[in-house]
């Protein structure tokens, strides 16, 4: 496909609010592309060149992008920028130059050499690599029909403005085979074991749908872990699940940890499959020494400890360790320990389909341990075999003894599911004796300017939603006002800030009286404690949080991951 073609369903799909159109306008491409189109250009689709985890990023600001615009127009910078503040548009100012000024060596490029274009100029680094960024960029332009000119000069920002998620492109692999989204379920299976959109796409062109059941778990590439689900009582528990095997809840950084004895390399990903290896050296030269496997993908809580009392510390200090600077100092400052609890992943074999006691017992045999707590960093988390309330309700006891989170409850026979949150896991942890047995995380949406003190801040509220899974839309559920420190306030605002955006975004769906001064990415996830859920007429949510409050920013979580609707109403209903 030349990119011209592309970006007519650029063009098309930006026109467009609803979901279920933008899924059949994408299904119509795909039908159009080879495999090998379809693996990059779902990538483009978002602004990128590979999946987020592997970190790839443009590495190009705005004035790099004009300075790039103005070489390849060959017009005065001036001209460029005064036209640029009356447009207010980037994209659109460029293509409004090229509809003035045509260049002779304008010709139709194929998509996959603009791919491996766009591909080498994100790896380039070092000395010069910002003019070798620029002049890749303005030959593009040169190159480019107006309309392509538009959404090339948005690739490199990442803001392509599209408007869908992940989600949405797995509903379009299904449209795009059978005119609906019936398949959706086996093809979300396999992204979550493999959460590379390309892959997945290439794959079902190549192979067929038959072969996602085939897909197995990829050593360096995270896999989107499972969750549990919430009980408040060990009754309850015991009548879901039986007997079953528990294990203390951490509070600390859920980490999954990426092993090759033969490379003597070390990943370590985040909930949110975030590359976080650089933050946590302790940790990798924990896993160098104690994990025996050759091949291995195994999951952990890393805790910050006393390292004179062994006692673990609040999360207010473990969240202390995520960081970009003075990482090293940081660790001896709030040493990790990583207390393991699943094995995903051994020597070529995947234990995801296995029953949790063979997956504990292999994860057993893959870490050296002399039960020394203080003179180790890898360990397996402590387990106990329940099958009376009694039991249950003191290791409850024990653990938040200890300053933990509570306990999880795990199904002797039940498989890991990744992704999912089924019975497989159940947390019980001590919030749930509270009206609202848990705290809620919430995609921060935008934001209003502060009035009086808080003009100093620049905010005076923001409005947080969750996730509506059946739409893949985002649902308001708070305004918040108050509860914040004056240090969290301007927390907030720096962070809103970075990721303003002039328009809301498609998949915000916001009633008239809660929209905000400024919108913001959904990028932010914020865990929200609350009295009471109230049934409520103005969020879209069909439900309000009363006296909601800040309990913490959660970093490691991505939106995908935030409190869904069905999980809200499961708490009041």
């Amino acid at each position: 496909m030349k990119f011209s073609e592309l970006s007519i369903y650029f063009e098309r799909i930006s026109q467009v609010s609803s979901r279920l159109e933008i899924t059949r306008i994408l299904a119509e491409l795909f039908k159009k592309l080879t495999p090998d189109e379809i693996e990059k250009v779902v990538y483009l689709l978002q602004g990128k060149v590979r999946p987020a985890y592997e970190g790839i990023d443009f590495g190009m600001a705005e004035k790099m992008i004009i300075k790039a615009a103005v070489s390849a127009l060959n017009i005065e910078k001036s001209f460029f920028e005064k036209e640029f503040k009356r447009i207010g548009d980037l994209g659109k100012t460029v293509e409004y130059f090229k509809k003035q000024y045509h260049s002779f060596e304008e010709k139709d490029l194929e998509t996959i050499v603009v791919y491996e274009i766009f591909y080498h100029l994100a790896t380039s680094s070092g000395v010069g690599s910002q003019e070798v960024k620029i002049n890749f960029l303005a030959q593009l332009i040169r190159q480019m029909d107006s309309l392509s000119s538009r959404f090339l000069v948005r690739l490199p920002t990442g803001n392509i403005r599209m408007g869908f998620s992940d989600m949405t492109v797995l509903d379009a692999y299904s449209w795009m085979l059978k005119g609906d989204k019936s398949l959706r379920p086996v093809i979300e299976k396999a992204y979550h074991v493999r959460p590379e959109l390309g892959f997945i796409g290439r794959i079902i062109k190549e192979k067929g749908i038959e072969f996602l059941n085939k897909i197995k778990p990829k050593l360096f590439t995270p896999i989107i872990m499972m969750k549990a689900e919430r009980l408040s009582s060990a009754a309850e528990i015991l009548k879901q699940i039986g007997q079953c095997l528990v294990e203390p809840k951490f509070d600390g950084f859920r980490l999954a940890v990426h092993y090759s004895k033969a490379k003597q390399e070390v990943r370590l990903y985040s909930r949110s499959l975030e590359d976080v290896t650089h933050m946590y050296p302790d940790i990798v030269s924990g896993v160098k020494k104690q994990v025996k496997a050759d091949e291995i993908i195994f999951e952990g809580e890393a805790v910050g400890y006393n390292t004179k009392t062994g006692e673990f510390l609040p999360f207010q200090e473990t969240a202390q360790r995520k960081r970009k600077y003075e990482i090293e100092k940081m660790a001896k400052e709030v040493p990790l320990r990583l207390f393991s609890f699943e094995l995903l992943y051994k020597d070529g074999e995947s234990f995801i389909n296995k029953s949790f006691i063979e997956r504990r017992k292999a994860l057993e045999d893959s870490i050296i341990t002399k039960k020394n707590l203080l003179k180790e960093t890898v360990v397996v988390a402590d387990e106990e075999k329940v099958n009376e309330e009694s039991r249950l309700e003191k290791l409850f006891d024990e653990a938040i003894k200890k300053g933990l989170e509570g306990i999880i409850a795990k199904k002797i026979d039940g498989v890991y599911k990744p992704g999912a949150r089924e019975w497989n896991w159940i947390k019980y942890k001590r919030s749930y004796s509270a009206k609202i047995r848990d705290t809620i995380d919430c995609l921060v949406m935008g934001y209003d300017y502060g009035k009086g003190k808080r003009t100093d801040f620049g905010i005076g509220a923001f409005l947080v939603g969750v996730l509506d899974e059946k739409k893949d839309q985002f649902v308001t559920i708070a305004k918040i006002g108050t509860g914040l420190t004056d240090k969290e306030w301007k927390q907030l605002r720096i962070k809103s800030y970075k990721l303003r955006v002039k328009e809301k975004p498609k998949n915000y769906f916001v009633n008239k009286m809660m929209e905000c001064d400024v919108w913001a990415e959904p990028k932010i996830i914020v865990e929200i404690r609350s009295d009471e859920i109230t049934k409520s007429p103005v969020h879209t949510a069909g439900l309000a949080l009363r006296f909601p409050r800040l309990e913490r920013f959660r970093d490691d979580k991505n939106p995908q991951e935030v409190t869904t609707l069905k999980e809200l109403k499961s708490m009041v209903f």
